[in-house]
């Protein structure tokens, strides 16, 4: 019979970790027990999973007694410092901030792309940033037929990337507008209804970009594995609810055509290709929205570059779902193929033998070490 592992949420009352709960029900995600873990405003509410009323506790550096998986989706700052705790405890952190991810020793890992890295792992994983995972589930295996040199990436982020806060506040300053009321903005610095505005992290003063665009430029070079790749990345926030859209435009190394992007994506995981010119219909956020893969569409030729380089597309995906818990799910599933979740014994000890394949690993970065058994 396989382990059920003991699954801590922390961060269980924000948007992602309600899809963390509904994720984990609808993929029939094997757990034992969930701890829902929140800040001290939530504790003593209840949640239910699974036909059961969990009580919502204090997060706190002892909450992670007996936990052998712990979601994180509460924060870079709630992660640094929780984190450590949970690793301490025995458990194994699947992280959603931003808190890890360009650690060296921290696994960035999109299952698509390079599920083998979950291996390597000394306690934490990190989920990458939302916008940087739709835009590389479909640019990777155009990479391994034809390596992409450079990208231009345009985002149309939805209020679910700011989390619950803003998503409320985009309904209620929508529902202000329509009634000619008053709204002043409290969880984002804008106004939202009706109006987009350049991604409200911190600009850099020297480069000009901001904390967005950093993310998805450091990301990608740290899961492509690819230094050498010139990113160049503008993110905008869109009176969207839910699900994030991005233009792209990448150059390869070689000649390509739309036909072979469509003929590389027709079978690729985690893709689907909407791209009905008849029809003008093409990836849209409301039909993006619930769906575990990232729509595809307007392929076409660059016009721009007369080499026949380059490709230019339109995307769109879940940030919640794809972008966040899916993506975390996925790894907690993979990783329990690999070895079972007994608590205390989750460090991976790495020797040195031939590459071994997860689900996903399609011939993606060869690593020459195992779990030893």
């Amino acid at each position: 019979m396989s382990y059920e592992p003991v699954v801590a949420i922390a961060g269980v009352t924000g948007a992602v970790g309600a899809e963390f709960i509904a994720t984990m029900d609808r993929r029939a995600f094997p757990v034992r027990k969930l701890k829902a873990l929140a800040s001290a405003r939530s504790a003593g509410k209840t949640i239910d999973f699974r036909g059961e009323r969990i009580v919502i506790e204090e997060l706190t550096e002892k909450s992670f007694e007996g936990v052998d998986i712990a979601l994180f989706s509460a924060g870079s700052g709630t992660s640094r410092k929780f984190s450590p705790a949970a690793v301490k405890a025995g458990a194994v952190v699947i992280d959603n901030s931003s808190a890890f991810r360009m650690d060296p020793n921290v696994p960035l890992v999109i299952p698509e792309i390079n599920a083998g890295r979950i291996r390597e792992h000394k306690g934490i994983i990190a989920v990458p940033n939302c916008s940087a995972i739709t835009a590389l589930v479909p640019l990777w295996p155009i990479h391994k037929a034809n390596r992409i040199k450079r990208v231009i990436l345009s985002t149309y982020q939805a209020a679910s990337g700011g989390g619950a806060a803003v998503m409320q506040e985009l309904v209620e300053s929508t529902r202000a507008h329509l009634e000619g009321r008053a709204f002043q903005p409290k969880a984002i610095p804008h106004p939202y209804a009706f109006n987009l505005f350049s991604h409200n992290t911190a600009v850099d003063p020297e480069t000009g970009y901001n904390d967005e665009e950093t993310k998805v430029i450091k990301e990608t070079r740290k899961i492509f594995e690819d230094e050498r790749i010139a990113i160049g990345v503008t993110c905008v926030r869109v009176p969207v609810l839910r699900a994030h859209s991005e233009a792209i435009t990448f150059e390869c190394e070689r000649p390509i055509t739309e036909h072979d992007v469509r003929a590389i994506l027709a079978n690729a995981p985690g893709v689907k290709i909407v791209d009905d010119r008849a029809k003008n219909y093409f990836p849209m956020p409301i039909d993006a929205s619930g769906q575990d893969d990232v729509l595809v569409g307007r392929i076409r030729r660059d016009l721009s570059d007369a080499s026949g380089h380059s490709i230019s597309m339109f995307v769109s995906a879940d940030q919640l779902l794809k972008g966040a818990a899916l993506n975390a799910i996925q790894i907690a599933e993979l990783a329990q193929r690999e070895r079972p979740w007994f608590r205390g014994r989750l460090r991976p000890k790495l020797t040195s033998c031939r590459h071994r394949t997860l689900p996903y690993d399609n011939a993606i970065h060869p690593i020459h070490s195992r779990w030893q058994q």
